[in-house]
């Protein structure tokens, strides 16, 4: 079995940024010089796969993720899970801004509990992150999230988006689905609103299941439309596993989204990452292929030229060596907890992906690109 290993395209997927902060930009005449530095601060996404608690949820179908279900989850590989995906996000972002992120979303969280053990990791304690949650009517059982950093996002407004779907053949047969997770608030005193997104899986084969996936983005558009006409110029980052890759119907037709951020027009959206699947990089493999299934999209807002605010900067996967399978089978695929020959002590399926954002702190303009 051959994959495309992302370890070879590391200087790819970690886009190269200057790596001290502050950022400067010397300008000048002659021997006048003058400095400009720039703050960053880093958004990210993780779906970190089954994250499910030791107790038996009477109302999902967690039996497997018990301690005498199929894939025996004890407390001991409880907390390993817990050490593990918390040493992964205190790390995204830290080499650049120099801090964990700033706001992450996640997603297939089991409860409030999972969460709540999360942050009290101590790789997490010192970023002092708060939850934004709401339970999901997912028959598995897993939820999204939001976590943040207290003392630089205030979340002002919470709202969880229900979908409704219908199986094709029995229109009477509710698919039960993640909640699309709507969270604005003051970031660094500067309104965002985020929307945190698990789209329905490919089960059932990608094109019959596309329906459902185009139905989340109809669903997703709506509360973009709606943010837009609170505020033309809202500050918007739908971020998550969208099941489907940037130039899926669902992502490109729907939502509208474009690859160049010269493109958008006023409440548009621009995806960064549409570029990357396109480089034939991703953040799941399958049947050895690439799939980029997690995004961070965003409205036009972001786009400006204007440093005095936050504005996108750059994107990435985060794919450090430890997060990579380099034996077997799934040589190059994320080193995940579980495969077929059981538990691996890994981390999850998918990478994780960042964005980071730029605001000028005694002005100028941006470096050079």
């Amino acid at each position: 079995m051959k994959i495309k290993d992302p370890v070879k395209n590391r200087g790819e997927i970690i886009l190269q940024l200057i790596s001290v902060l502050p950022i400067f930009l010397w300008l000048g005449c002659g021997f006048a010089q003058e400095r400009k530095t720039y703050h960053i601060s880093t958004i990210a996404f993780y779906n970190v796969e089954n994250f499910f608690d030791t107790e038996n949820d009477p109302f999902t179908f967690d039996d497997d993720r018990t301690p005498e279900g199929k894939d025996i989850w004890n407390l001991e590989k409880y907390e390993d899970k817990l050490k593990n995906i918390s040493k992964v996000i205190s790390e995204i972002g830290k080499g650049t801004a120099k801090n964990s992120p700033a706001v992450i979303g996640l997603c297939e969280i089991e409860n409030l509990k999972v969460l709540e053990d999360l942050i009290n990791q101590p790789s997490l304690l010192e970023q002092n992150y708060g939850i934004v949650h709401f339970d999901s009517p997912d028959r598995r059982g897993v939820d999204v999230a939001l976590l943040y950093q207290k003392s630089l996002f205030i979340p002002l407004n919470a709202r969880s988006h229900r979908l409704m779907i219908y199986e094709l053949d029995e229109p009477s047969k509710r698919v039960f689905t993640r909640d699309q997770l709507v969270v604005s608030g003051l970031f660094e005193g500067e309104t965002f609103n985020f929307i945190v997104n698990h789209w329905p899986s490919r089960s059932g084969g990608e094109t019959r299941s596309s329906y459902k996936r185009e139905l989340a983005a109809q669903l997703n558009r709506r509360i973009i439309d709606s943010l837009h006409q609170i505020d033309p110029y809202a500050k918007i980052i739908s971020l998550g596993d969208f099941n489907d890759d940037p130039t899926n119907k669902s992502i490109k037709k729907v939502l509208n989204t474009f690859s160049d951020k010269e493109k958008p027009g006023s409440q548009e959206l621009f995806n960064p990452m549409e570029k990357m699947i396109k480089e034939g990089l991703g953040t799941l493999a399958y049947r050895d292929g690439w799939n980029l299934f997690d995004q961070i999209i965003f409205s036009q807002a972001f786009l400006n030229k204007d440093y005095r605010n936050y504005q996108f900067y750059k994107a990435g996967i985060f794919n450090p060596d430890y997060l990579i399978t380099h034996n077997g089978q799934f040589r190059g695929y994320p080193f995940r907890s579980y495969d077929y020959g059981g538990y691996t002590g890994g981390y999850s399926d998918h990478f994780p992906v960042y964005v980071y954002l730029i605001k000028e702190e005694k002005g100028g303009t941006l470096p050079n690109e």
